[in-house]
């Protein structure tokens, strides 16, 4: 995991990026954490944003809970200055062994050296509805 996340927009797609999803996809609350600010902002979806790591770290371990697993394949990346978007698919594993495949996108706020604020965008209606005949 990087030291400091850079703010530089040298490239599409940051080098921290994919670690940042390899955490998310691992389940890895505390190393998602360290790509955060202390005082981080983060809302999932429609819920209410939390503030702080330890809101932040109850927020997105309720939400591990719910499924079994996760993976997500990016497919574009946008940075400007203290702003990242990236958007793709995430397969999410639920734990009845059935998957679903939704579309996200997801704005990062950066400051220094971390992400400030963390917002997905993402209906998750389909992960949580009961299969259909």
């Amino acid at each position: 995991m990087p030291d400091a996340i850079p703010t530089s927009a040298a490239s599409t797609e940051p080098p921290w990026l994919e670690d940042l999803f390899a955490a998310i996809d691992a389940q890895d609350t505390e190393a998602f954490l360290q790509f955060l600010a202390p005082d981080a902002h983060f809302r999932f979806g429609s819920a209410e944003k939390v503030s702080g790591h330890a809101a932040i770290s109850s927020a997105v371990d309720g939400f591990f809970t719910s499924i079994a697993g996760c993976e997500h394949r990016l497919h574009r990346v946008w940075q400007q200055d203290d702003s990242l978007v990236c958007a793709g698919q995430v397969t999410y594993r639920r734990h009845d062994g059935s998957g679903v495949t939704l579309p996200f996108a997801n704005v990062l706020e950066l400051a220094g050296e971390r992400i400030t604020g963390y917002y997905i965008y993402a209906d998750l209606g389909p992960l949580y509805a009961p299969d259909q005949p």
